[in-house]
Parts: structure tokens; sequence; C-alpha cells
């Protein structure tokens, strides 16, 4: 369980949506915001408010990283060839904690993170902490021994709320190998995401 457990479904009440598709949402009994002031009739956002809540919605979904690093991931994007927007996609999904994620070895993006700063994943056979590292394609995840036996592991594993991506490859145990750099369209995002709103907020 990580610090951030309860925390995180106050972006969902923010946001409005089930970001991360899990049943325990507070969104799938109450679809308005938290707080006293939280019913209250919605003004329609200026084209700014969207590009912010584009960028907040995207940048939550991944364990809410902070703002510093994800715009130096904008940055990066906009160097890289082809469409800067995907190419945000792609490097999100190359981190290793979001790779943990995708393997179903977590079943949050949060508990994913803890793993892997707490020392129990192995990236190419070398033990690694920092859950921003970016994955090459090809490269393979293992989890420590110790992790595989965690109940919350098992109970990720067992878990029928989302399926292994295509760019994942995984043994269904211990073992996870990143195969491509995926689009936008081939993340099973359950709720919509828009980089390209994104990119226009960091470009304004």
């Amino acid at each position: 369980m990580t610090k951030r457990s309860n925390a995180k479904y106050k972006l969902d009440r923010r946001l409005g949506e089930n970001i991360w598709g899990r049943p325990k949402s507070p969104v799938n009994k109450r679809e308005y915001g938290p707080g006293q002031h939280g019913q209250r009739r919605k003004s329609k956002p200026s084209d700014f408010g969207i590009q912010l809540r584009a960028k907040q919605k995207l940048k939550g979904y991944y364990a809410n990283i902070s703002e510093r690093q994800f715009s130096s991931y904008y940055k990066e994007a906009l160097r890289m060839t082809g469409d800067s927007s995907e190419n945000l996609i792609g490097l999100l999904e190359r981190r290793i904690d979001t790779v943990v994620y995708r393997a179903k070895f977590a079943i949050t993006m949060f508990a994913a993170r803890q793993l892997v700063s707490h020392g129990h994943v192995k990236v190419n056979g070398k033990r690694v902490t920092i859950a921003s590292i970016k994955l090459k394609v090809g490269d393979t995840l293992e989890l420590s021994p110790k992790a595989k036996e965690f109940p919350v592991v098992m109970e990720a594993l067992a878990s029928s709320e989302r399926d292994t991506p295509d760019y994942v490859e995984t043994n269904g145990k211990d073992n996870a190998k990143l195969t491509r750099v995926p689009s936008l369209g081939d993340v099973p995002y359950p709720v919509q995401m828009q980089p390209a709103l994104v990119v226009e907020y960091y470009s304004r």
C-alpha cells in the first residue's frame, strides 16, 4: 500500500473520471467533485482549462509524477522526430514502473513505483531503484524472489481487471519484456487521453 493510496482517488473525483478504471474509485458512486462545492453547476471551461485538464489527467495517471519531470518528458518528445504527442506517450510507457504495471506485477501504478523504488525489480539482470528510468525495446524485467511472494503481487497477477498489452511480453509470473514502443492507440487507457492537448498546453 503506498502513501498516496487514498489521495489518488481525490484526483478521480476532481476530474470526474475513473482514470485507472478501478472498481474502488469513488467516481463509480459520486461523479461530482469533492468538497462542499462539489455539486455546484460547472461553467464551460476555456481552451486553457481543457488543455490543463488533459495535462492533469495524463500526469496523474502515471502515479502523479512531478510537474518538473512531466514537463521534461514534453521537452524530450519535442526533440524527437515524428508526432510530439505520440512521442510523449511512448516515453511515458517506457518507464520501468509503467512496464511493471502493464505486466500486471502490481495492481496500481503507485504500487508499481513502490516495487521499483524498494529494489524488487531487475532490468537486464541488474537491480534498479529509480522508477523513471526508460527501457529500450528488448529490455527485460524480473521480479526479485521476495517480491514474487508478496500478496499484492499475487493479487495483481490473478486480477481480471485488465489485460497485458501486446507490446509487453510476459510469462505471467515474474518476467516481462518491452517488445516495442507503443502508440497512443495501443495503450489500454480506461478513459480517453488527449496528449495533443498536453502538447498545446506546454507550447502556448
